[in-house]
């Protein structure tokens, strides 16, 4: 069975190729994938190649299919797996493998599975170890974004406060609280928001910033503060490019500070400013992750010693976040919409990993069985002399500027690659 996919050689050397996957067995499952969502954790993965720590050392030999945060449809199931897996059921994936084991990671390490690939046969390594995970939601999309939003949700799970009396974690974000989002308008800035308003805590008062006021506004456009004040949270959206930013953020609270913190942003300003606005027993959850091993930025530690503020820091989430979040977006609870700015086909994918940082807005999801240019939501309504495209700016525009779950099935029905 041949498949076309893009696979890592090294550093900066992806290649899209067709190629045989491996033989079919009776405890593999062969699948189909429909989309696939592009993460930074890739385009530094292409960076680094045989560097990275998840990447096999022999990879200019043996090279790795790419894109981890996929969804898409099981089109044969070995006789091992007979009644535990069916044809035609949809599934995401669980990326790690073996987590505290050893960093076998799907889009990092295996030949014959990953996001950006039309087939993909999975062995049963991953089967066992309970890698692959049902979704029942209304759009391929949203299951792409189920490993990002566990990110998200491991998060807000990471949060601590110990109380006054007793030094007794109490884990998780403190409800009725006071948060900040810190460089909250990129693409995982939006879906903590999304989760920070619709998930199962909320925070009394949340303040999302940036220093991009185009940002800014865009996010406000989504997350409308009137709405939420019905629901009695006070949504604010501030611009911290001015030099007093922590007194416009503390004046903000009261001057009481935040209780959560979320710091998105690998900048060392944007993490000293995280830890000057925290409040008595306020944790900063350092989210971002910085290219640098070598990267440091100031913490007050008489804050530290007598208001108890601290310090933690998230990277992935478990399968239980990711779980959680398969079922919120099958609920419509949260909408990882929010994140996506671009799409694309497998014929987009090199150039978009290996220059994601420079292009501009949120997620790039990937459609693996099409063949399309990368193209910004914000510019369908360019394409006039595209029906297509005619189509999804339509559609897009209907739903407030977002892709949603009717554009995707235009998309797909269009290139005839619905399931």
């Amino acid at each position: 069975m041949k498949t076309t996919a893009v696979r890592l050689y090294g550093k900066r050397d992806l290649r899209l190729e067709t190629f045989e996957l491996p033989e079919f067995t009776d405890d593999s499952i062969l699948a189909k994938v429909i989309s696939d969502s592009v993460c930074m954790s890739t385009c530094k993965t292409a960076e680094q190649g045989a560097e990275h720590k998840r990447v096999p050392d022999n990879v200019a030999e043996n090279p790795v299919i790419i894109g981890h945060e996929l969804c898409g449809v099981i089109l044969k199931v070995g006789s091992k797996w007979t009644g535990k897996f069916h044809c035609g059921d949809h599934f995401t994936v669980q990326p790690v493998i073996n987590p505290g084991i050893n960093y076998d990671t799907i889009g990092y390490s295996f030949g014959s599975i990953g996001g950006d690939s039309e087939l993909i046969l999975i062995p049963a390594e991953i089967v066992e170890k309970g890698c692959i995970l049902p979704y029942t939601g209304d759009a391929f999309f949203k299951g792409s974004l189920a490993e990002p939003m566990s990110c998200i949700i491991g998060g807000f799970r990471a949060f601590y406060h110990r109380g006054k009396e007793e030094y007794t974690h109490k884990m998780g974000l403190l409800e009725n609280g006071q948060m900040a989002i810190i460089g909250g308008t990129g693409p995982m800035g939006l879906g903590a928001v999304d989760y920070a308003l619709n998930g199962p805590r909320k925070p009394a008062k949340l303040v999302v910033t940036d220093i991009n006021p185009e940002r800014l506004a865009r996010a406000e456009k989504i997350f409308p503060p009137e709405k939420f004040s019905q629901q009695g949270i006070t949504l604010q959206f501030i611009n911290t490019a001015a030099e007093d930013a922590r007194e416009i953020l503390m004046e903000s609270t009261g001057n009481r500070g935040f209780n959560d913190v979320l710091c998105m942003a690998p900048v060392k300003e944007a993490v000293e400013l995280s830890g000057k606005i925290l409040a008595e027993d306020g944790c900063l959850n350092f989210f971002a992750g910085p290219l640098s091993k070598e990267f440091t930025a100031g913490l007050n530690f008489y804050d530290v010693h007598y208001a108890g503020t601290h310090v933690t820091g998230t990277s992935g989430g478990t399968v239980n976040d990711l779980l959680t979040a398969l079922r919120l977006m099958e609920n419509n609870v949260i909408h990882p919409e929010v994140m996506i700015t671009h799409i694309g086909g497998l014929d987009a994918v090199i150039d978009t990993v290996l220059n994601l940082p420079s292009i501009p807005g949120g997620k790039k999801i990937i459609y693996p069985g099409i063949r399309c240019p990368l193209t910004a939501i914000a510019d369908f309504a360019t394409q006039k002399n595209d029906p297509l495209f005619a189509k999804l700016a339509a559609c897009c525009e209907a739903a407030g500027g977002l892709w949603n779950k009717q554009a995707e099935k235009i998309l797909l029905d269009h290139f005839n690659n619905a399931e």
